[in-house]
């Protein structure tokens, strides 16, 4: 099945498929031959290859991939909450839902559809989530891979209830790497973070760049600029740029976290980094009517 996301391009593709649970998932192809696999399960993207089909982003070779467990890995949706920081389950509810094809989107700036193959999901609450957070919204993802092979996700919230609700949100992404010791971010120098590890107390970053060599699960705040994540073995750097985000999760659980999780192998952590476009610091807030919009986007560039 062709998709109607990818008119403005006959060669970049978009292919319906089932995965084996029968979840729909939709494979977006770009003229290069980069490519995305995006679940209707948690409207997560699964899989991301270059145009040499080398996979940039981390799942567990323990993954369970049946709702209402999440997937470990990709990148995943938290909303309406991140993490613990509130009543809901972990990350919130929208990660273990089963999404629609939205066929009829409203419109997008016409330069987040050009030359692209695309897919726009929607999700909206079940009585069951309601009754555990009762705000009626209407949750559209577009996931969208340019002919430069740039991943972007943006995420429309619109508030259809008759009074004002707030969130926290995040992209948890989950990117693959050679070795987590050989690994550096740039562009969180001189943040605030707060420290999960310390009860989410509140330092200040020090270094001129991130390097790990234990348990790291922070949330920098208020960041403006890109993020940079050189992978030197791999040769090759992540940007992150996002809007409407203010703050950037990163985690990584290094080796006796790792054996605490049933879902990821004892040794992945040194194959995974988690840096998370988010609102997590100050809740969004949204009246009726009104749409909130967070965008990230993602290229992946050869290292000089």
């Amino acid at each position: 099945m062709n998709h109607s996301g990818a008119e403005s391009d006959q060669r970049a593709a978009v292919h319906v498929t089932k995965d084996k649970n029968g979840i729909d998932q939709v494979l977006l192809r770009n003229p290069r031959g980069a490519s995305a696999l995006v679940s209707l399960h948690g409207g997560q993207v699964l899989s991301w290859k270059t145009d040499h089909d080398e996979e940039l982003l981390f799942t567990s070779s323990k993954a369970i991939f049946k709702p209402p467990s999440a997937v470990r890995g990709g990148i995943s949706i938290c909303f309406p909450q991140f993490g613990t920081r509130g009543l809901l389950e972990k990350h919130g509810f929208a990660r273990n839902k089963i999404w629609a094809i939205d066929e009829n989107p409203p419109p997008l700036h016409p330069n987040d559809s050009n030359g692209k193959a695309f897919v726009d999901l929607l999700l909206k609450p079940s009585d069951e989530d309601l009754k555990n957070w009762p705000h009626s919204f209407e949750f559209r993802l577009r996931v969208s891979l340019a002919e430069d092979g740039y991943l972007t996700m943006i995420s429309r919230i619109r508030n259809i209830n008759c009074k004002p609700f707030s969130f926290s949100f995040a992209y948890r992404s989950y990117f693959s790497i050679a070795d987590i010791s050989e690994v550096r971010i740039e562009g969180l120098e001189t943040l605030d973070y707060l420290d999960n590890l310390c009860e989410k107390e509140r330092f200040t970053e020090q270094g001129d760049a991130l390097t790990f060599e234990s348990e790291v699960d922070r949330v920098y705040l208020s960041s403006s600029g890109a993020i940079a994540v050189f992978d030197h073995e791999k040769k090759r750097t992540f940007t992150i740029r996002k809007e409407g985000l203010p703050d950037v999760g990163v985690w990584n659980p290094w080796e006796k976290k790792s054996k605490s999780i049933t879902d990821f192998g004892d040794e992945e952590y040194k194959k995974m980094l988690c840096i998370d476009g988010a609102a997590v610091e100050k809740k969004i807030t949204i009246k009726p009517g009104e749409e909130w919009r967070g965008r990230l986007e993602i290229c992946v560039v050869p290292s000089t």
